[in-house]
């Protein structure tokens, strides 16, 4: 008996409505996770191919881009917010809170990355020549 792959899982689920939160929580991990493995999968062919020089992205870049994401993520949170408090009946409570939980949690990541950067920056800095 073969364990069903994740792109068969998510295809099988119940209506997203009739989740509870935890299992609404966990599907949205799930989702996570499945994206995150395709943006690493570097085989021929898939979109992260790291054969080439030209297309890989500066760190400057790839800060920059970081920087945006949870900048549009913060931007989410706080747009669910407002709109939860001015009483929009399409707004959960559960669905602000993680709102905010996945912008708080990038933001926080995001600092720790800038933060070890500098760290190495530094310690390149300070290497006799």
């Amino acid at each position: 008996m073969t364990s069903p792959s994740p792109s068969n899982m998510m295809a099988s689920n119940v209506n997203p409505s009739t989740m509870t939160p935890s299992q609404f929580r966990n599907e949205l991990t799930q989702q996570d996770l499945m994206n995150q493995t395709a943006a690493l999968d570097t085989r021929p062919g898939n979109q992260m191919n790291f054969s080439s020089s030209a297309a890989n992205p500066s760190i400057g870049e790839m800060m920059g881009n970081a920087i945006n994401q949870v900048n549009a993520t913060q931007k989410h949170a706080g747009s669910m917010s407002t709109r939860y408090t001015q009483g929009d009946p399409n707004i959960d409570l559960p669905e602000v809170m993680v709102a905010m939980q996945k912008s708080s949690v990038s933001f926080q990541a995001m600092s720790q990355v800038r933060n070890k950067l500098l760290e190495a920056y530094k310690d390149i800095m300070n290497m006799p020549v």
